[in-house]
């Protein structure tokens, strides 16, 4: 037993998902665990929308506006038919949460729910929901309702109001504390009193010693702060701390001492130790000196304390996410964008798991590669990561699964793969990649048999130069044939695009927005986002910008957030233009949409032509990717056990006999034939290649097999047509 008796509430203040916990609580409450330390978990993000989206939170939302002038159409509108939308809102909460799914008929009539401005938007759904089916084209539209609300929230009661984030405006860029400081004076907003309300309940019940706030993003560091604010006015003697991605990436050189009127403590990176420590010294157990990467006031001062000699947990000792506590049958899958791919973000529930702590690669120059964070790779052995998988689903009840590594390694996911169908689990899930070329035919199959239906990951911008400037690792055309194999295999692909890359030109940017159309229009990529490049402090083109050719616009370093930084690109093109065009062009695109129309089309400026020729991509995807195999691969079996015949077969008075081999998967039947002897062999060896067996067969122990069973030629056999076809029904070389 642990001699910690303290209780520990962790909070996730809003907003984040509203479809699934953020997991940073859960990660914290599995290591707490390890340590019979108590600890509660609240989201208060969907504590607050519940709230919100309410009878009672309508009746009391349209009552604070009243009968207000000067308000815009829309706004008036949504007034005008409050009615209707207090006495529809827990039906449509309800439906959202999967629990009252009948309600899609009625509302796919479009006659149920009052429409206000989100509607005009949508012509005609028939083309995206005729095959998708009533419940989805349901929640769209019971989406664009809670959208209408939210306009409304913002135009008349709340501007900072916004689903997945809150007052961003504020906390984006915070070089001074000033701006939040103020906003932290005033009254509460209508969002404030829902908020500390709830967190009131919250404290009553738990009475912890500690109440740790995550802050993953700059649009719930406001709502953090108003929670601290209150919990050390009304709890004086519970000490509070934050910690967090905005916290490990903006305020590493903090130094505003306003700050912990909010806060007791804010810890940076890994949580365990840090949080362990803070508790033996609320406890008396060890001096402030021995804290763990943490800052705290000391005479007035900002200080931080790093014990050195206090070593991080390993990602084995860490324990499994508990996601006890949270209110997992209340979350609300909304689909904003009707593209399959896009919609996973905020629609289904899934647990969170990491295969790896830090990037395996470490090497963009864009990114933040100086962070223990990414810097430091660990990954975890696939039979633990199984034996998790496992334990959340049996606490859970849900067996979707969204791997929220940086990049998930190719090794560790083929292991993880194998290690899932050998145990049988049926589980869904969805990870971060980098578009490498491990990820091969086979491989791709494989993951795609484990129960992976999609990838995301960094095509950053889709120019070889700028590429090995950003040292990515990878070329557009090697991107186009891992998307092919990603998209064959039945895997979806969204990327994340980049433009206004340190010297990047208008004509570049035009020609990665082209070879972005070419890989729509071949349909290997089904979704993507473009996002402006902002400089960081801590990844190498912050670092020595001159190597960039770009210079930062201050040297002065703030008192509270220093992380991005606004920069002078004097080679490249004039960025900031492009961003409308090359977001609307996408929208598009990811519907099927104008996918042939010319790239002018998007922009009211003159942009240059395209260089790239209209076939690049489709010549790209035709280039050879089918080199021999490494003696070193593993060749797995996944089928079943074939049926296997001797046949006797006679032409112009001859006869011979051959092995006939007949498999059998969920949806086919297939047979191949071969000279008797080897058929016999291949028989005998798909039985050892199964994946249910803890030994594995490299490629090279496969034609030694095939050598000592005195046959010649493997190559002749095993490329041949027969045996080549067999990776549709589970032979794959990994």
């Amino acid at each position: 037993m642990n001699d910690l008796s303290a209780s520990v509430f962790m909070i996730t203040p809003p907003f984040t998902q509203l479809n699934t916990p953020y997991p940073a609580t859960a990660y914290l409450k599995g290591f707490l665990n390890t340590k019979n330390i108590s600890s509660f978990q609240a989201d208060l993000g969907i504590e607050v929308t519940l709230a919100l989206f309410s009878k009672k939170g309508l009746e009391t939302l349209f009552a604070r506006i009243g009968n207000r002038e000067g308000l815009s159409d829309n706004a008036a509108r949504i007034l005008a038919l409050q009615d209707d939308y207090i006495h529809s809102v827990d039906d449509v909460v309800l439906f959202l949460q999967g629990k009252n799914p009948t309600l899609a008929h009625r509302i796919c009539k479009r006659d149920f729910l009052p429409e206000a401005s989100r509607f005009a938007q949508l012509e005609d759904l028939d083309w995206a929901f005729g095959s998708m089916g009533t419940q989805d084209k349901g929640k769209h539209l019971a989406t664009m309702y809670l959208e209408d609300l939210s306009d409304l929230i913002m135009e008349c009661v709340d501007e900072h109001f916004g689903f997945s984030r809150y007052a961003e405006k504020l906390a984006r860029s915070a070089n001074s504390f000033d701006e939040l400081y103020g906003a932290l004076q005033k009254e509460y907003t209508f969002i404030d009193e829902l908020l500390i309300q709830l967190l009131k309940d919250r404290m009553e019940m738990v009475q912890p010693d500690m109440v740790a706030i995550s802050v993953p993003f700059p649009g719930n560091l406001y709502t953090s702060l108003r929670c601290g604010q209150w919990v050390k006015k009304h709890y004086p003697n519970t000490k509070v701390v934050m910690g967090g991605g905005f916290a490990n990436t903006e305020l590493r050189s903090l130094s505003d001492p306003r700050v912990f009127e909010f806060y007791d403590f804010i810890t940076l990176d890994d949580g365990e130790a840090p949080i362990e420590n803070l508790l033996k010294y609320i406890q008396g157990q060890i001096g402030q000196d021995q804290l763990k990467r943490t800052f705290t006031l000391v005479d007035g001062q900002v200080t931080y304390f790093n014990n050195k000699s206090c070593a991080d947990y390993k990602q084995g000792q860490v324990g499994t996410p508990d996601y006890s506590d949270l209110l997992l049958d209340k979350y609300i899958s909304a689909i904003e964008v009707v593209n399959p791919m896009h919609r996973m973000w905020s629609d289904g529930r899934w647990n969170k798991l990491t295969m790896a702590h830090g990037c395996y690669w470490g090497k963009c120059t864009f990114c933040d590669i100086s962070l223990d964070y990414i810097r430091l790779y660990e990954p975890i052995a696939a039979s633990l990561l199984c034996d998790r998988m496992e334990e959340i689903i049996a606490q859970t009840g849900q067996n979707g699964f969204h791997f929220v590594d940086e990049a998930a390694p190719p090794a560790l996911m083929r292991a993880l793969a194998l290690e899932i169908i050998r145990r049988k689990l049926n589980v869904s899930w969805w990870t971060n990649v980098r578009f490498e070329k491990s990820f091969t035919r086979d491989l791709c199959l494989l993951l795609k048999t484990s129960g992976c239906i999609a990838v995301s990951g960094g095509l950053e911008v889709a120019s070889d130069r700028l590429l090995e400037l950003i040292q990515k690792g990878i070329t557009v055309a090697q991107v186009a044939q891992v998307n092919r194999n990603f998209t064959e295999a039945g895997i979806m692909v969204h990327a994340y695009l980049m433009y206004g890359f340190p010297t990047q030109t208008a004509q570049e940017t035009i020609d990665s927005m082209e070879m972005v159309r070419q890989m729509f229009k071949t349909g290997i990529l089904q979704s993507a986002f473009w996002h402006l490049f902002t400089m960081t402090a801590h990844s190498p083109v912050g670092m020595d910008p001159a190597k960039y050719k770009v210079k930062k616009e201050s040297e002065v370093i703030g008192t509270f957030a220093n992380n991005d930084i606004v920069h002078i690109d004097e080679e490249g093109g004039d960025h900031e233009t492009f961003g409308f065009g090359l977001k609307k062009s996408l929208f598009n695109y990811m519907h099927g949409l104008c996918l042939d129309d010319p790239l002018q089309k998007w922009f009211e400026f003159k942009v240059p032509k395209t260089r790239v020729a209209p076939d690049h991509i489709e010549k790209c995807l035709t280039e050879d990717m089918y080199a021999s195999s490494k003696p070193t691969s593993k060749v797995v079996w996944l089928g079943k056990k074939p049926l296997v015949e001797t046949i006797t077969k006679s032409k112009k008075g001859n006869t011979w006999e051959v092995t006939s081999l007949t498999f059998q998967d969920r949806k086919t039947k297939a047979s191949i034939s071969v000279n008797q002897p080897e058929g016999l062999w291949l028989a005998d060896m798909l039985e050892k290649l199964s994946v249910s067996n803890p030994k594995t067969y490299t490629l090279q122990e496969v034609m030694d097999s095939y050598a000592a069973a005195g046959f010649d030629d493997f190559e002749l056999f095993w490329d041949n047509k027969p045996v080549n076809t067999l990776h549709k029904f589970g032979l794959l070389k990994l």
